[in-house]
Formats: C-alpha cells, sequence, structure tokens
C-alpha cells in the first residue's frame, strides 16, 4: 500500500533484520511494532534515539495507555494502535514527516511537479490527468529521482484497479502511456536502462546543461 503512495519499502521481519537496514539504509521513516520475535520494539526505539533522530512511528496491537505513554517517552513521532485505516496511516505519515522537515508534497522532475496531496500533476501550468496505475508508477519514480527501478521492482509493487498484478508487457504499455501524456516520448524525464528498468531524471538535461 505504501508502494503505491510513492514510497519505497524496506522490510524487516525481525529486529536483528531491521538493524542491518538502518545500518546499510538511510532512513527517512521507521513503522516499528512492539512485540518483535527477538526483542520489542521500545528497546529499538530508545536505541535508534541514542544515535540518530530518524522519525518513528509506532504500529502495534499494545494499546494499553502505559504502551502508548512509554513509547511517545521514548522520542515516538506517533503511536497507532492495530487494526488501523490505510488512509489514516499514509496521512499520518506525511504529517510526521512533514513536521521532521523531511517531507515534500511536491515531486518534481524537470518541469513535472506532481502533487503527492491532491493527487495532481502538471507540466508547467497544463495538467496531466493519469489513470490510477500511471499514477502509481510515475509517482514511485518520481519520489526517488535518478534511483534505478527494475522491472522486477515496479512490477512488485502496483496492481491493477482489481488488484491483479500487472504483467511486464502491460508495464511497457503503460510507461509509454506516462510519456506520451508528458510530452516525453523521447525519454528525457523516465529514462529507459536497457534490459534493465527505469529511472526519472531529476531534471531536464538541458536545463542542467544551461546552468
Amino acid at each position: 500500500m505504501l508502494g503505491q503512495e510513492g514510497y519505497r519499502v524496506l522490510t524487516a521481519r525481525s529486529l536483528s533484520e531491521a538493524e542491518e537496514i538502518v545500518e546499510r539504509e538511510q532512513t527517512d521513516l521507521i513503522l516499528l511494532d512492539v512485540a518483535m520475535p527477538d526483542g520489542n520494539g521500545f528497546d529499538f526505539c530508545k536505541k535508534i534515539r541514542q544515535r540518530e533522530d530518524v522519525p518513528v512511528i509506532f504500529l502495534t496491537a499494545m494499546e494499553e495507555e502505559q504502551d502508548v505513554v512509554r513509547g511517545l517517552d521514548l522520542g515516538a513521532d506517533d503511536y497507532i494502535v492495530k487494526p488501523f485505516r490505510n488512509r489514516e496511516l499514509v496521512s499520518r505519515i506525511r504529517s510526521v514527516l512533514r513536521r521532521r522537515g523531511k517531507g515534500d508534497a511536491l515531486l518534481r522532475c524537470g518541469d513535472i511537479v506532481l502533487n503527492l496531496e491532491t493527487g495532481r500533476v502538471f507540466r508547467g501550468e497544463k495538467e496531466i490527468f493519469l489513470t490510477k496505475l500511471e499514477y502509481r508508477i510515475l509517482s514511485s519514480m518520481m519520489s526517488y529521482p535518478g534511483k534505478l527501478f527494475t522491472r522486477e521492482e515496479i512490477l512488485s509493487g502496483i496492481w491493477d484497479m482489481s488488484n491483479n498484478f500487472v504483467n511486464d508487457n502491460t508495464l511497457t504499455v503503460t510507461i509509454k502511456r506516462i510519456r506520451e501524456k508528458l510530452g516525453d516520448e523521447d525519454g528525457r524525464i523516465i529514462k529507459t536502462v536497457r534490459g534493465i528498468g527505469y529511472r526519472a531524471e531529476k531534471a531536464d538535461p538541458e536545463e542542467e546543461s544551461a546552468k
């Protein structure tokens, strides 16, 4: 679900896996459960707080008042009790990122601007109307400009309107339609890395060379 909203998600099934991810990756936010197979999230949050200031949101079934207070006292930015509503989770993630100065509702690649808050896409003053699937793919790539997304990564994170997995041929056709709508038939904004995948360019190459 978060992947569909344009976030790159790294998953850890234990605290030891989470430690490895935090060591090797620059993370913008941690969604943290309390009950883990090799420890508890409260201790992990305390350890994280001792060495860096990455935002932490607890996402847990532990709903007792003392648990909520403990999590917030340890420095968590928010505490969400399961079950939760997907849209509320996304909203609270964005709120924390904005509050911490890590989130930007506007994504830019060249003269393309995508507003994560409204779901609207513009090229200059002209609004571009995308399907839900096209928006998912474009927002995912624009959230990490310059990053190479393999075709497998894109396919694993998107579904069509019926929640069926999109196949390889459909992805090729969808990328072509996105380019046509963006006026990017020459592939300056969405760059094809032959045999591997795609990346969204950070800026228009002509603009960069003119600087």
